[in-house]
C-alpha cells in the first residue's frame, strides 16, 4: 500500500478531529485573515488575523453555546450568510458540537429559505444580519423546529428569548466551558464517520431543491485526498471569496485545516480586484465567470486604448495560447514544458508588454488557480496559462463533495478536469455518462429515497448526469450535461456549453450566452452583454449617455456582436453554427433565478423567460 493510500485509509472520522489536531500542532500560526473597514471609513480596509489557538477559542465557545441551546448530535443548524470568517467559525462550531450544518445562500428568498429550514428540521439558524433574520421571522409560523436565531452582525436587531447575537452565544458557551472544560472534546470524540455533517440543498433548475446528505467522513476524506495531491502546502496563502454555502467552498476549508496554511476570507465579489494586491495569494479558487470577466476586461481595455494597443493585445493573446499548447504538449510527451527558441523569444516580449501586468493584478505571487463549478473555455484557459496564471480545472458535484477530479500541478492539461482524487473511482457508462464511486459520494438525498435510488446504485456508483471521456492516462474531459445535449431535428447532437465557451473566448463584451436548438433545424443564441465593457464601447461608438437597454437595442451594437458570431461560426461544424441571435435587455442574474449562486446558467428558466425571443428567431423557418 502506498503512503498516499495509507494516509487516506487511516483518516480520522471527521474534520472536527482534524481541527483539534491542527490547533494542537500549530496553535500560534496564523489561520485566517479578514477585512475590517478602516477607522476613518475611507481608504482600503485594515486586515486582522486569527491564530489557530484564537480560532479554537471562538469555535469551542460557539460549539458549547449550541450545546447549551439544546442542540444534539446530527441535529441541523442552518447558516444563512455571505462568505466571511465568522461563517467558518460557525461551521466549525456546529461540527465540533456534533451537529450538522444546513447551508442557505444569502440570496435565497424567504419562501425557499423557509422550505430549506423546514425540510432540514433545523433547530437553530445562524443568520448574518437583520435582512437574513427577517426572512425567518416572516415564516416563523411555518418553522416549528426552529428554537433560536443567532445573528452574526446584530446592527438594528433587538435580541431576546428567540434571538441572540453571536457574541451572546459565545458568551454562553464560554460560561458552560468553565464548568465543563472537556465538553467540546468529548462531543468531537464521539463523532462517527457516517454521522451527518452537512446538508447542502442543490439549486435545482426546476422544482424544489434537494438536500444532499454528506457525512463527516466525506470531509475528512476530502481534506486528506487534497493534501495527498500536493497542490497545497502549509506555506500557502489562499484567498477565499467563493460562496461558502456552496460545496466547493467547504472543500477549500477542509483542505486548509489539514495542511494549516493561511486563508484570507472576504466574500465581497466587488472587492476581488482591490483585495488581490493586498492579500497576494499563492492560490485561489474561482468559477469560470471570474476568469472570463478578467479576460474580457483586459481585452476591452486594450481595445479602448486604440488600434495599436488592441493589435498588441491580440498578438500577445495568440502567443500565450500557442506557448501554452506547445508547452503542455511537450510536457505530456517528454516531461519537460519546453518550447522552440523563436516562440520563447516572442513570449518574452509579450510578457513584458502584457502578461506581467496581468500577474501583478492577481497579486504577483499566484502559483495556481483552481477552477470548478462549470466548464472553462479552453481558449481562455490557454491564454491565462501562457500568461503565467495557471488554471487547474477540477470537477465534482454537491453529491460527490465537490472535488472528485483536479488537474495535477505541472502536468495540468487545459480543457480537461484532470485525474480522480486518490481513493475515487471513475468509469464511463455505455451512453457516455460519468459514474463515480468513493468516500466523497453522498449518503443520499434527505427524505427522498426514490430520488436517491435514481442516481445511486446499491454498489455505490453515483450517476453524475454529465457526459465525458477519459484519456488512456486517466484525464477526464467533460463534454456536456447529459440533459443539456441538444439534438437538432436533423439528428445531430450538439454540446451547447462547448459552443458557448468558444464564443466567450471570441467576444470581449459577452457576459452570458445560451445556445438553443433542440428539435430545431438550426441553432440560435440568446446573448447578454457585460454592462461595464459594453457601456465603455458605447462611449467610443457614438452611443455615449445611453442606458444599457438602449445600447443593446442599438443597430450598431447588434452589428458589432454579429461580427463576433460570424467569427465563432468559422470555427464550428455547419450544424453547430449560430444562424440567428438576440441580445437580451439586461444581464442574467441570481436575483431573477436565471443563474445559480455559483454562476451556472439555469437553461430552463432562461428559455422559459425569453420564449418569445426564441420563437421569433424560428418564425417562418421550415422545421425539418
Amino acid at each position: 500500500m502506498s503512503d498516499t493510500q495509507t494516509l487516506i485509509e487511516n483518516r480520522p472520522p471527521s474534520v472536527a478531529t482534524l481541527f483539534l489536531e491542527r490547533v494542537a500542532a500549530t496553535p500560534d500560526a496564523e489561520a485566517y485573515r479578514y477585512p475590517v473597514p478602516s477607522a476613518s471609513g475611507e481608504g482600503p480596509d485594515d486586515w486582522k488575523s486569527l491564530s489557530w489557538a484564537q480560532t479554537a477559542e471562538r469555535v469551542y465557545a460557539i460549539a458549547a453555546g449550541l450545546i447549551e441551546l439544546g442542540v444534539q448530535p446530527e441535529q441541523r443548524v442552518a447558516l444563512a450568510s455571505a462568505t466571511r470568517y465568522e461563517w467558518i467559525l460557525a461551521d466549525l462550531g456546529i461540527m465540533c458540537a456534533g451537529a450538522a450544518t444546513t447551508t442557505v445562500y444569502p440570496q435565497t428568498n424567504a419562501d425557499e429559505s423557509a422550505y430549506i429550514l423546514s425540510d432540514s428540521e433545523s433547530r437553530v439558524l445562524i443568520a448574518e444580519n437583520a435582512e437574513q433574520l427577517t426572512k425567518a421571522r416572516e415564516k416563523r409560523g411555518e418553522l416549528p423546529d426552529l428554537t433560536h436565531v443567532v445573528v452574526v452582525d446584530p446592527a438594528g436587531v433587538e435580541t431576546g428569548d428567540w434571538i441572540l447575537s453571536l457574541a451572546e452565544l459565545e458568551s454562553r458557551g464560554a460560561a458552560r466551558l468553565e464548568k465543563d472544560p472537556d465538553l467540546v472534546k468529548e462531543r468531537v470524540g464521539a463523532i462517527t464517520r457516517d454521522q451527518l455533517a452537512t446538508l447542502i440543498y442543490t439549486s435545482g433548475t426546476t422544482g424544489r431543491p434537494k438536500g444532499v446528505r454528506l457525512p463527516h467522513d466525506c470531509w475528512a476524506y476530502m481534506a486528506k485526498a487534497i493534501a495527498a495531491t500536493g497542490l497545497i502546502s502549509g506555506e500557502d496563502v489562499q484567498y477565499l471569496w467563493l460562496p461558502l454555502a456552496h460545496v466547493f467552498g467547504k472543500v477549500l476549508t477542509s483542505g486548509q485545516i489539514e495542511v494549516g496554511h493561511v486563508t484570507a476570507v472576504d466574500g465581497r465579489v466587488d472587492k476581488i480586484i482591490e483585495n488581490l494586491p493586498v492579500v497576494q495569494p499563492t492560490y485561489m479558487a474561482a468559477v469560470p465567470r471570474i476568469f472570463e470577466k478578467v479576460y474580457n476586461g483586459v481585452a476591452a481595455k486594450a481595445k479602448a486604448g486604440g488600434g495599436a494597443k488592441y493589435k498588441i493585445f491580440q498578438w500577445a493573446a495568440a502567443v500565450a495560447r500557442e506557448y501554452a499548447k506547445t508547452a503542455q504538449d511537450n510536457f505530456r510527451r517528454t516531461g519537460t514544458a519546453s518550447v522552440p527558441f523563436s516562440l520563447g523569444a516572442k513570449h518574452k516580449v509579450a510578457d513584458a508588454l502584457v502578461y506581467a501586468k496581468i500577474r501583478e493584478a492577481f497579486g504577483g505571487n499566484l502559483r495556481a488557480c483552481v477552477s470548478g463549478s462549470a466548464a472553462l473555455a479552453p481558449e481562455i484557459g490557454y491564454f491565462f496559462s501562457g500568461a503565467g496564471i495557471h488554471i487547474l480545472e477540477g470537477y465534482g458535484l454537491t453529491e460527490s463533495s465537490a472535488a472528485s477530479f483536479v488537474n495535477p500541478g505541472e502536468a495540468y492539461r487545459t480543457g480537461t478536469v484532470g485525474k480522480p482524487l486518490p481513493g475515487t473511482e471513475v468509469r464511463i457508462a455505455d451512453d457516455g455518462e460519468i459514474l463515480l464511486r468513493g468516500p466523497g459520494v453522498m449518503q443520499g438525498y434527505h427524505k427522498l429515497p426514490e430520488k436517491t435510488a435514481e442516481v445511486l446504485e446499491a454498489d455505490g456508483w453515483f450517476h453524475t448526469g454529465d457526459i465525458g471521456e477519459l484519456s488512456p492516462d486517466g484525464y477526464l474531459r467533460i463534454t456536456d450535461r447529459k440533459k443539456d445535449l441538444i439534438k437538432t431535428s436533423g439528428g445531430k447532437y450538439i454540446a451547447p456549453a462547448e459552443v458557448e465557451g468558444q464564443f466567450k473566448a471570441v467576444c470581449p463584451y459577452v457576459s452570458n450566452i445560451l445556445v438553443h436548438g433542440a428539435d430545431r433545424n438550426y441553432c440560435t443564441a440568446l446573448i447578454a452583454l457585460d454592462e461595464v465593457s459594453i457601456l465603455q464601447w458605447a462611449q467610443e461608438n457614438g452611443l455615449e449617455g445611453k442606458s444599457y437597454a438602449e445600447v443593446v437595442a442599438a443597430p450598431a451594437t447588434v452589428e458589432m456582436v454579429d461580427g463576433y458570431v460570424k467569427q465563432l461560426n468559422e470555427g464550428l461544424q455547419r450544424w453547430q453554427t449560430i444562424k440567428k441571435f438576440r441580445l437580451l435587455p439586461r444581464d442574467l442574474d441570481v436575483e431573477h433565478g436565471e443563474i445559480t449562486p455559483s454562476l451556472k446558467l439555469k437553461r430552463p428558466v432562461v428559455e422559459r423567460e425569453y420564449k418569445d425571443l426564441i420563437e421569433e428567431m424560428y418564425a417562418g423557418a421550415r422545421e425539418a
